[in-house]
């Protein structure tokens, strides 16, 4: 079993998925955290130094390899989704689960990370505000090929017990 999830920065793909892992014994992948260690280097300088072009051209290969393996949880990037077909590609190899939040509870959780996410730096809240609202727009018909989306309103335990309730209905429907 591999399962890819997916959302905006913020939406806890890398905690879900830890836990989520943890609690169904896979093993626990991040992709930013595969890309980094292949480029050797963080990804804000692989933004700053490359680009975002060969940046999304080296998520896609290294998302396409963990086709090899299995019985896994992948925690994607917020952006993953929306290049190279990457969203079709992890529906055709895997279960996708969409971590959905508010625009209101992704400010919340972002508002302090500009040092981490350059991409936030410099904006007064109301300005982060419409850019988180923005790209949940512009992102919203790649996450919405999910095969399950979760609809954020509590904290990760309460967010893993839905999962797996979901999944075992699916399971269970066919």
């Amino acid at each position: 079993m591999k399962i890819f999830l997916v959302g905006f920065m913020g939406s806890g793909k890398s905690y879900i998925g830890r836990l989520l892992a943890a609690k169904m014994g896979l093993q626990f992948v991040d992709l930013d955290s595969i890309i980094e260690s292949t480029e050797e280097t963080k990804i804000v300088q692989i933004f700053v130094n490359e680009g975002e072009t060969y940046f999304r051209q080296i998520e896609s290969q290294i998302l396409r390899g963990v086709r090899k393996w299995n019985n896994m949880v992948v925690a994607t990037g917020g952006g993953a989704p929306c290049f190279h077909n990457s969203m079709d590609w992890m529906n055709e190899n895997g279960l996708t689960i969409y971590l959905k939040a508010t625009a209101e509870l992704l400010l919340s959780r972002l508002k302090n990370e500009s040092e981490h996410r350059p991409i936030l730096g410099g904006r007064t809240d109301l300005d982060l505000l419409d850019f988180i609202k923005s790209k949940i727009v512009e992102r919203s018909p790649f996450y919405s090929k999910a095969t399950l989306t979760i609809e954020q309103e509590t904290d990760g335990e309460h967010i893993v017990e839905e999962i797996i309730n979901a999944l075992y209905e699916r399971l269970h429907s066919n």
